[in-house]
C-alpha cells in the first residue's frame, strides 16, 4: 500500500514517515499544500494523511480541491484534538476519518487500517486467499502447510497488494506504482525477483506470468 503523508512539521514529518514505512508502507511526503495536491491528483496513492494548518494551500482547500476533481482516495485528517470546527469542516469537504493531535502512532496506525478495510471491503481477520493466511501484524505467511514465513517489507507490500487484488492482471507499473515511494530504487527488473522470491514459497502455479502484460494472483490452483 502506497501513502501520502502531508504534514508542515518536519520532526513529526519524519517520525511518522518512519513510523509507517516499520508498517510496512510505501510513504510519500508533502510539507506544504501546493505539493500535496498536485501530488494527490496522481492517483497513485491508496490513502493520505492530510494535516489542516499547512503552509502555501491549507490543507482543507487541498482537500477540497481534490474533491471537487473526482479524486476520490480516502483522507484522514490531522488536526487539534480540541478544534471541534476543523473535523466537522474536514468532514464536510469530504475527509473519511480524522486523527487529533497529539496521538499516539498506534491510533493513526488502527486508523489507517480500519479506513483501508472499509474501502476494499476487507474483513478485519488476516488476508486469506486460496490457502494462504497473510499477518499484517507479523509481517508473514502461512502456507498451506501450515508453515509461517517471514516477508521482507518489500515481499509483504507486494504480496499484499496482489492478494487484494487476486485475479486481475497487475502490470509491472501497477506493482511498482503501489509498493515503492518515490525515493525507492524503482527498477522493474527487480520486481520479478522478489516474484520469484515469493513463487518459492506459494508454489509458483499461484502467480500467473501473462506475456507483455504483467502477473495475476489466482485465489485457487489453476487446473
Amino acid at each position: 500500500m502506497r501513502l501520502l503523508l502531508v504534514e508542515d512539521d518536519p520532526v513529526l514529518l519524519r517520525s511518522l514517515q518512519h513510523s509507517l514505512q516499520k508498517a510496512a508502507y510505501a510513504v510519500d511526503i508533502a510539507d506544504n499544500g501546493i505539493e500535496a495536491e498536485y501530488l494527490g491528483k496522481e492517483g497513485i496513492y491508496d490513502l493520505v494523511i492530510l494535516d489542516l494548518g499547512l503552509p502555501g494551500r491549507s490543507g482543507l482547500e487541498v482537500l477540497q480541491n481534490w474533491r471537487n476533481n473526482h479524486v476520490i482516495v480516502p483522507v484522514i485528517i490531522l488536526t487539534a484534538r480540541d478544534a471541534w470546527h476543523e473535523r466537522v469542516e474536514g468532514f464536510q469537504a469530504g475527509a473519511d476519518d480524522y486523527v487529533g493531535k497529539p496521538f499516539h502512532i498506534e491510533e493513526l496506525l488502527a486508523r489507517i487500517k480500519a479506513l483501508l478495510q472499509r474501502t476494499q471491503g476487507l474483513s478485519q481477520a488476516p488476508i486469506q486467499k486460496a490457502d494462504f493466511i497473510l499477518d499484517e501484524e507479523q509481517q508473514s505467511i502461512t502456507t498451506k502447510d501450515q508453515k509461517t514465513h517471514d516477508l521482507t517489507a518489500t515481499e509483504f507490500r507486494l504480496l499484499r497488494y496482489m492478494m487484494l487484488n487476486s485475479g486481475k492482471i497487475l502490470s509491472k507499473s501497477k506493482l511498482t506504482e503501489h509498493i515503492y515511494d518515490f525515493d525507492s530504487d524503482k527498477d522493474s527488473n527487480v520486481i520479478e525477483v522478489y516474484i520469484s522470491r515469493i513463487r518459492q514459497l506459494l508454489g509458483k502455479q499461484y502467480i500467473e506470468t501473462r506475456r507483455n502484460q504483467g502477473y495475476i494472483f489466482h485465489t485457487r490452483q489453476p487446473e
